[in-house]
């Protein structure tokens, strides 16, 4: 398998219950990772990171050191749909209504 595991420096490196790493990746020391998580080949995480549940890392995919990853995460529709309420509670106006301050305000002569 291949799959590199760091020992804890500060705390200890926790690979949650149900967790699965496949070939060649790494887990960083100080890694939490939650339950049934699933690492997938040549992909990495950092020192001191943390994985909630059920997270799923794709190939190749790297994760940086110091970072807190998944639950609570929201459904990718719930996320989209929050973002269009927001938008239309505070949409800014469109454009602001300023006319320039001149002496002759725009009059040939």
């Amino acid at each position: 398998a291949n799959a590199c595991i760091d020992r804890g420096s500060q705390g200890d490196t926790v690979i949650g219950p149900g967790s699965r790493l496949d070939n060649l990746t790494q887990i960083g020391h100080n890694v939490t990772m939650g339950r049934g998580c699933i690492i997938v080949a040549l992909a990495g995480i950092s020192g001191s990171s943390t994985l909630g549940d059920y997270v799923q890392l794709a190939a190749q995919a790297g994760i940086a050191g110091h970072l807190e990853i998944g639950s609570p995460a929201w459904p990718v529709r719930e996320f989209w749909r929050s973002i269009a309420r927001l938008r239309k509670m505070g949409a800014p106006p469109s454009k602001p209504d300023i006319k320039p301050d001149t002496k002759d305000e725009g009059k040939a002569g």
